[in-house]
């Protein structure tokens, strides 16, 4: 795997189309042990890849930097964070679907 830099995770791609990153390189990048992101997976908060328990697809950092962030900045649970960033996800995917839409469809 490369360094990481300024905060952005070394990323490997293989032959799947989205590319991963490992536990210890995820929990490193978000600033939380291994052991913590060990009990999110275990919450089912992040969910790592099917095919190894231990990489997680790379989409996973900004979900787990918006979950941490609401969980210290507003004190939400975490498996409430969780659902507002399920939330906030589903709303930017929606958005981006009307986007794409020619104006005289939406």
């Amino acid at each position: 795997m490369g360094t990481a830099e300024q905060g952005i995770p070394s990323i490997v791609r293989t032959a799947r189309a989205e590319p991963f990153v490992s536990r210890e390189t995820l929990a490193e990048t978000v600033g939380i042990s291994v052991e913590t992101l060990e009990h999110m997976v275990h919450l089912g908060l992040i969910a790592p890849t099917v095919r190894d328990a231990t990489e997680f697809p790379a989409g996973v950092v900004r979900r787990l930097r918006r979950v941490l962030r609401l969980h210290e900045d507003l004190g939400l649970a975490l498996d409430d964070a969780a659902i507002v960033v399920d939330l906030l996800e589903r709303l930017e995917y929606l958005e981006a679907e009307l986007a794409r839409r020619p104006a005289q469809e939406r």
